[in-house]
């Protein structure tokens, strides 16, 4: 199988099919489609192309319909002799698999893949928040307002209720601030001017 963005190119060999280099789109009933013209042609293994991630809900959709699926690196199937297209591409992979000359790539199962996406995307959003927290320190003392010099997390409680308050119009910072936090690092009146806001824009 030959795959992009916007169709499947796939080829069983001549003898199971008289159409045996068909084109599929890659919708969803499209991979169905590709799954319901295999097992009548008698094919039991699979060899696909690992182009970007647009092979991933094929690779799926074929495992979950019970065929042996080799997911192979492109360098390893690249085509040489001839002039490279779609057909041409998904004929010679269907050759080399035939052959018996192509090695799968490690792929673990749906059910570790679907946790591994879960991992990777809460990593991900736990980096994004740590960003967004520097962005509003930043934010912050850009506006003069020293809010961390009397609070150790601006994510607490007390942090939250003061942010809100000052995005809500709170132009006293001050007494917003000593409102709410219980817990600073010294509660004095000099302390207390790191709240002031001089340059107050959002």
């Amino acid at each position: 199988m030959d795959v992009s963005s916007t169709e499947m190119q796939v080829c069983v060999p001549e003898d199971r099919d008289g159409d045996n280099n068909r084109c599929f789109g890659t919708f969803t009933e499209d991979l169905y489609l590709i799954v319901e013209w295999l097992k009548p042609c008698g094919i039991e293994t699979v060899a696909m192309e690992s182009t970007g991630v647009y092979w991933v809900q094929l690779y799926m959709v074929l495992e979950e319909s019970g065929f042996d699926v080799l997911l192979v690196n492109a360098k390893a199937i690249k085509n040489i002799g001839e002039k490279k297209t779609d057909q041409v591409d998904a004929e010679w992979i269907m050759l080399l698999h035939s052959y018996g000359l192509l090695k799968a790539s490690f792929q673990p199962d749906n059910h570790a893949h679907r946790i591994r996406n879960l991992s990777l995307h809460r990593d991900n959003l736990m980096k994004s928040a740590s960003r967004e927290v520097l962005h509003i320190q930043k934010s912050m003392e850009l506006m003069d307002i020293k809010l961390t010099n009397v609070i150790s997390d601006i994510l607490e409680k007390s942090g939250q209720a003061i942010i809100s308050s000052i995005i809500a119009g709170e132009r006293d910072a001050c007494q917003k601030a000593y409102q709410n936090v219980n817990r600073t690092r010294k509660n004095t009146e000099s302390n207390q001017k790191t709240c002031i806001m001089r340059n107050f824009v959002i």
